[in-house]
């Protein structure tokens, strides 16, 4: 039988699996967060799978990016980077050569009139007021313009499905037997971030000073002080990462509680949240902020 703290336990170890698997992160500061979804997978046997979507707009990359992640016990196919499994992979809903030729920079072009979505052409507004009368305060990158995330939060009121994943995309990483029991568009979230903390013994860390000092000269530091700042800093971080896996950790809270349940017993009536969603773009002022 699938037990619910089996689910937990899967979904408050996802950071731990690789460098390259992580929890849902709404609140990531490399790009601007548009919308979300979670998406409930089960099967017989006692499979089960959530598969998130996270659309973003990552300046660095320029491109507006959803993020699929992966949790289950039953994935398949999952990406590999140097060796390691991702529980992530990214699709372009948006069509990369028009988003170039309509912006400039983070912002639209004055004089850009849609977008191509999937094959299909969207109109983008120039109309300040269409943005504020949807709660939307423009990021001024510059005085007078429209940042991209912007447009796409507008854009995605109307167009919602546009830039959701495909079947497809979803059954990428999982049988394709598995039954979609429950779709949430919105839901309280946690960000649940851990620190990598690598074992740093005496003797690497005295490789580590002589490495630097020869290189930058590190001001004059002694290897005392050098060694006391690192040590500090692992203190510090194991801190914090306590503080993340009492605070934040998913089974800690309601939402994936009541989700581990509906996933364990295949019945929906177990989500009754009771704490208000805060997964709106919205509610994630440091998303995109780094």
């Amino acid at each position: 039988m699938l037990l619910e703290s089996q689910i937990l336990s899967a979904l408050d170890n996802s950071n731990k699996i690789s460098d390259y698997s992580h929890f849902i992160s709404l609140g990531q500061p490399y790009s601007y967060l548009i919308d979300c979804r979670l998406n409930i997978f089960v099967g017989d046997k006692e499979r089960w799978a959530i598969v998130a979507e996270r659309l973003g707009y990552n300046p660095r990359a320029g491109t507006i990016e959803l993020e699929i992640s992966y949790f289950g016990n039953c994935l398949i196919n999952l990406e590999n980077y140097n060796g390691q499994l991702s529980n992530y992979y990214f699709i372009y809903p948006l069509n990369q050569d028009i988003l170039e030729e309509t912006t400039d920079g983070f912002v639209l072009n004055s004089d850009s009139k849609y977008w191509i979505i999937k094959d299909t052409k969207v109109s983008l507004s120039q109309n300040k007021e269409d943005y504020l009368n949807n709660g939307i305060e423009l990021n001024n990158y510059q005085v007078g313009k429209i940042g991209i995330e912007d447009a796409a939060r507008l854009i995605i009121i109307s167009h919602n499905d546009l830039f959701r994943a495909g079947d497809k995309e979803l059954y990428k990483s999982i049988p394709e037997d598995l039954k979609k029991i429950l779709v949430l568009d919105e839901w309280y979230h946690k960000d649940f971030i851990e620190i990598e903390m690598p074992n740093i013994s005496d003797e690497h860390l005295k490789y580590i000073y002589d490495f630097n000092r020869n290189l930058s000269g590190l001001d004059g530091i002694d290897i005392e002080a050098f060694s006391n700042m690192i040590r500090t800093q692992e203190s510090n971080n194991q801190k914090s990462n306590k503080s993340a896996w009492i605070n934040n950790r998913p089974s800690s809270y309601e939402t994936w509680q009541q989700l581990a349940k509906v996933i364990a017993t295949h019945d929906l009536s177990f989500y009754k949240p009771t704490q208000s969603a805060n997964s709106h773009w919205s509610n994630w002022p440091e998303s995109g902020s780094l």
